[in-house]
């Protein structure tokens, strides 16, 4: 009876393969894509019908992730005022509670080269590097006051932010051309002027004396007077330039 019954299926599958091919490859199905996107599809479809589907949703998948990031990538300034920023750091700048892992109880004194390397990011990266809207610019002015002491005007070091190398490498250049625009000001020490001319006071700037010999007889040198010349080498030199002291 069980030998007859498998040759019945064996026959059916033969003369009819798209009917039974449905039910086989649902459970693959299952194990693929999620519960969601297998209750959605109907196990009497097409297998082909089944894989385009679940590829388009995927495609749409990749394509708002991809839209996310290229949404502030032409005006990164934006994202610092979107309520997507408020919620995740409120009023706190970017690298505020950020701990870089290390081991041991003592921090290494300087930061990593950088966090991301091809297409491997590291298990903790740095505040702008975990960020993907975070975007370094020098018209983002509110991102870059947040790594510039307010009383000194001096840049924050990597070590207090926590920001890898390249990072930091790319904010200093980005302040720099920020002050050369005029979106930063710079900190400019206060020097209180007494009022007095020091113009002519020391001798670098002031007016040079005339040498000793136009004021006096005397000569140039001290030596030089004790020295008394050989006559034949004084009418030598006579004859040379006999023509010229006419």
């Amino acid at each position: 009876m069980a030998a007859s019954t498998q040759s019945f299926v064996r026959v059916l599958c033969r003369l009819s393969p798209f009917t039974f091919q449905p039910f086989r490859r649902y459970p693959f199905c299952q194990q693929r894509f999620p519960v969601r996107t297998c209750a959605a599809l109907s196990p009497f479809e097409h297998p082909s019908r089944i894989y385009c589907k679940a590829a388009s949703l995927q495609d749409n998948a990749a394509a708002q992730a991809k839209e996310t990031l290229q949404r502030y990538k032409d005006r990164p300034w934006d994202y610092l005022g979107s309520e997507e920023y408020t919620e995740k750091y409120g009023t706190n700048p970017v690298w505020a509670g950020y701990r870089r892992n290390h081991k041991g109880g003592i921090p290494p004194q300087k930061t990593r080269k950088t966090c991301i390397r091809g297409d491997k990011i590291c298990g903790n990266p740095c505040p702008i590097c975990r960020d993907p809207n975070i975007i370094i610019h020098h018209q983002n002015v509110k991102l870059l006051q947040q790594f510039i002491s307010p009383h000194t005007g001096m840049v924050f070091d990597p070590t207090q932010t926590g920001v890898c190398m390249k990072q930091q490498k790319m904010l200093n250049q980005a302040i720099n051309t920020a002050r050369d625009h005029g979106l930063l000001p710079f900190q400019i020490p206060y020097v209180e002027f007494s009022g007095e001319d020091y113009s002519n006071s020391h001798d670098a700037v002031g007016s040079t004396p005339p040498p000793p010999c136009l004021t006096t007889s005397d000569t140039w040198y001290t030596w030089y007077r004790e020295i008394t010349p050989d006559d034949n080498e004084v009418a030598k030199v006579k004859t040379t330039y006999k023509a010229f002291l006419k």
